[in-house]
């Protein structure tokens, strides 16, 4: 069909010799058995965090398998024999299904004419390996198929580390060169329209499944490529699947969901991997059919569900330093595409102010993530962000226009056992001279830790019988459901009076 395969020795290729049958002989056996298959090897349990799978996938035994240099010999032998073989330009053509059985059929051949021994199992591995590297990402494929890893980190061509479970665990997979893991980013951020070389050596890109990916170069990075890829679960997690996990408790999800709910402007808060864009991801989810939604992201990873939304991504500059969008352009903008609720994917900078301004006139129950470790912390950062946007507003004037603008924030944590929780939901109240005044609503309480190293806590309510929104509650219908979450969340001490008091700061 590819017209190229002539260019291949039509020698008569002789019987394969068996394993068995060399050894019998008193010969080596074949490289490929340095790479023999071990025993399956059982997966993690799901993380008991936001960004956890509900059911995670068994883990690829290949994975963990050392492979010898030899193997990279004998893979590279045949790779570049189908290279000179097969027709690209047919290949593109076909579907994925019919690219790959097309390969496979030209590598059986290969592997017969050149005479290398291997067991039905090796050459299927071999098989599979060549299939990745010509059509999808290599070596990271078996990584990427998991459900139940959270965090892909490669840090040059022979160190490729994951994260299960909340922890890292370094893995046996490793590229033939750096040339080849280069090649796999390259064709990574190509597919969003951006590049990653030695000019531009940091990039920004997302997979099609909006798996977040971040790639820096040699010269930056001084042992090779490093890519890191943030995974996305194949399926769209739930507060309901949440409280599965333990992230939050069943009376926490109903508050979250009234807030969800009754367009309150909120902003998640918490540090590096500790679920904020999925927490995100399941408080849209309770946002009306009807309403036009305007997502702004660095690289477009929200997956919501909603038929109204219309998604707006960044863009770096070109090779002369010009035409790039920024944040701010992207928030700018969408205030003049008639929004109902704006969601920033990540606040880094000074688009704060112009989210801010959004909350404040008219486009109630926006949301947006940052990251800092407490919900009074969370306010500095608003207004450090909104002090490098070059604004010279007095302090007082922009505590109160965060205080004017934002409603609840809720704080995510990574917790010291990998674990991810949910630890305060946060009303702002106003100000009280210069300060901003906080109030907790609802929090997680650290009691003590198991056998074996799992962290022991509870959700419960600081004892807050009618939240600030309350009235926005009862504008929606759900001041009832509100007050039955509460209420039923509640912790009473020896005597009778809620545990840690009204949560006031």
């Amino acid at each position: 069909m590819f017209g190229k395969r002539s260019t291949i020795d039509q020698q008569e290729a002789p019987a394969p010799v068996s394993q068995q049958q060399k050894a019998a002989a008193g010969e080596p056996a074949s490289t490929a058995a340095a790479y023999a298959k071990p025993e399956p090897v059982e997966a993690p349990k799901a993380n008991a965090g936001a960004a956890a799978s509900a059911q995670p996938a068994e883990p690829a035994a290949r994975v963990t398998r050392p492979r010898s240099e030899e193997y990279y010999d004998v893979k590279t032998t045949v790779f570049n024999a189908l290279i000179d073989t097969i027709d690209l330009t047919q290949l593109a053509k076909l579907d994925a299904d019919a690219a790959r059985e097309e390969i496979r059929d030209i590598v059986s051949e290969i592997i017969a004419i050149k005479n290398v021994v291997m067991s039905i199992a090796e050459q299927e591995e071999l098989l599979e390996d060549i299939c990745n590297d010509v059509l999808g990402y290599g070596p990271l494929e078996p990584l990427l198929a998991r459900d139940d890893i959270s965090d892909i980190m490669v840090n040059g061509a022979d160190k490729c580390f994951i994260e299960v479970d909340g922890k890292i665990h370094e893995t046996d997979v490793r590229f033939a060169d750096n040339s080849q893991l280069m090649n796999i980013c390259q064709r990574i951020v190509s597919q969003v329209g951006r590049r990653v070389d030695e000019a531009s050596p940091i990039c920004d890109a997302r997979l099609p499944d909006g798996s977040r990916v971040n790639v820096i170069a040699p010269p930056l990075a001084i042992d090779g490529p490093t890519l890191t890829i943030r995974k996305f679960k194949k399926d769209k997690l739930t507060l309901d699947q949440l409280v599965n996990f333990g992230s939050i408790s069943p009376e926490g999800r109903e508050i979250l969901k009234i807030i969800g709910k009754c367009r309150c402007n909120v902003v998640i808060s918490g540090g590096t991997g500790s679920g904020k864009t999925t927490l995100l991801n399941c408080l849209t989810a309770f946002i009306e059919l009807d309403e036009r939604i305007v997502t702004c992201e660095d690289s477009a990873e929200l997956q919501l569900q909603q038929p109204h939304v219309v998604r707006l991504e960044t863009r770096p500059p070109n090779l002369e330093g010009e035409g790039e969008v920024t944040m701010r352009d992207l928030v700018k903008n969408c205030l003049r595409m008639r929004p109902e609720r704006i969601i920033v994917g990540e606040v880094r900078g000074p688009e704060a102010f112009d989210l801010l301004q959004a909350m404040n006139t008219g486009h109630d129950g926006s949301m947006g993530t940052l990251h800092s470790n407490s919900p009074r912390e969370c306010i500095s950062r608003l207004e450090s962000m909104i002090m490098m946007g070059g604004f010279s507003l007095p302090s007082k004037t922009i505590r109160e226009m965060i205080t004017g603008s934002v409603d609840i924030i809720v704080q995510a944590a990574r917790l010291r056992d990998g674990s991810r929780r949910i630890t305060h939901i946060t009303e702002v109240l106003g100000m009280e001279g210069e300060v901003t005044t906080l109030q907790d609503i609802f929090v997680y309480d650290i009691i003590g830790e198991d056998d074996n190293g799992k962290i022991i806590g509870r959700h419960r309510s600081t004892g807050i019988a009618r939240p600030r929104f309350w009235e926005r509650a009862q504008y929606y219908g759900e001041e009832q459901n509100l007050a039955n979450a509460l209420a039923a969340s509640e912790v009473k001490d020896e005597q009778g009076g809620p545990v840690g008091g009204s949560g006031r700061g």
